[in-house]
């Protein structure tokens, strides 16, 4: 007698209308089903093709950098990007920061029941094209589904490796007196943009946030500035006055840098003076502040204003001898101020 084979029918996941359910992160049938069909989908690469736990890759000699990161965004999406192009980039600049170059990245995603699933394609499709744009795959992740109530809708943890060259060292305790602090472009535009969305706030113009995965830019800088770029932050939570503090603290130095200088969008201007807000200390996550020896500021400049994410930069103070660690600002009224710590939290959940 014949039997005949029938195989199992595969349901297509309804990413119009389904939701992300318990079984999604139970280890079974669904949740190989919603890994493949969002997650590879999106991030496709021979790496996770490979279907394993972990990946294998070969990197260049050279020392290894390493970093990882948790993003909690709210509202999720917002003007100019989304939580998923948010975890790319970001961890695409802590890597940069240092001067090395991204190789790969990881990403793991919590993901609470009954989150829509046409939100999470749309997460996962932007962080694929993000890092496709960079040249920086996701080669590996995990995914784990939460109770309804137990987290806001999605949360992801990423990590990031690159490679250093040679002869790069920057640290946060490098900048000396005398060193020039340039920053790469405007300011607060993230987290206005986020907090507009937020609080259902219409501006006259468009505030969109700045993110950006900055390594093409670093590398440009590198190049011509080698070992004396003395570092370089990239100004997320608490802003430049944040980065600034830290490091003037970190390297037993103070600041003086020049209120007219800093580059700053009039519209950004006009809805945190609306907000209450100080653009010091608004979030950025496509810039960043550089700390560069006197004698090739002039070249790192150049080689910013040279490149597309560069093309606002601009030389807003030094760096000076102060046993206090104070940053201090010449006004755009010819006055003087301390740029203190952010006290409390300004903007919670901006990245």
């Amino acid at each position: 007698m014949n039997i005949a084979v029938v195989k199992p029918t595969r349901r297509k996941l309804d990413l119009r209308n389904g939701r992300v359910d318990l079984s999604h992160g139970a280890g079974g049938r669904a949740m190989g089903q919603l890994i493949e069909d969002i997650f590879h989908t999106a991030f496709d690469n021979d790496w996770l093709r490979a279907g394993n736990d972990q990946s294998a890759f070969a990197v260049p000699a050279g020392r290894m950098v390493m970093t990882t990161d948790g993003y909690v965004v709210s509202p999720l999406f917002f003007p100019g990007g989304n939580i998923g192009s948010l975890a790319v980039h970001g961890t695409i600049n802590d890597v940069a920061m240092s001067g090395a170059k991204p190789l790969y990245l990881s990403a793991s995603f919590i993901i609470e029941e009954g989150f829509p699933l046409a939100d999470l394609a749309k997460i996962a499709d932007t962080m694929g094209a993000a890092s496709r744009e960079a040249g920086v795959p996701i080669i590996t992740g995990d995914t784990k589904v939460v109770e309804r109530g137990k987290a806001d809708g999605v949360f992801i943890s990423t990590a990031g490796v690159g490679i250093l060259p040679e002869g790069i060292d920057m640290r946060s305790n490098a900048a000396r007196p005398g060193d020039c602090v340039i920053v790469s472009g405007s300011i607060g535009d993230h987290g206005v943009a986020v907090m507009s969305k937020r609080e259902n706030l219409e501006f006259d113009t468009d505030i969109l946030s700045d993110t950006a995965s900055l390594h093409t830019l670093t590398a440009a800088m590198v190049a011509v500035g080698g070992p004396s770029i003395r570092l370089m932050r990239d100004p997320t939570r608490g802003g430049i006055a944040a980065t600034l503090n830290e490091i003037a603290h970190q390297s037993a130095v103070g600041f003086r840098i020049d209120e007219e200088k800093i580059p700053l969008k009039p519209e950004v201007a006009a809805a945190c003076e609306f907000l209450g807000l100080d653009p010091l200390n608004v979030a950025n996550e496509g810039k960043l502040v550089a700390i560069v020896a006197p004698e090739v500021a002039d070249a790192v400049f150049a080689a910013m204003l040279a490149h597309p994410l560069g093309q606002e930069a601009a030389l807003i103070g030094h760096v000076v001898e102060d046993p206090h660690c104070f940053v201090q600002m010449e006004t755009s009224f010819g006055g003087g101020r301390i740029v203190d710590w952010l006290s409390g939290e300004q903007l919670p959940r901006i990245c």
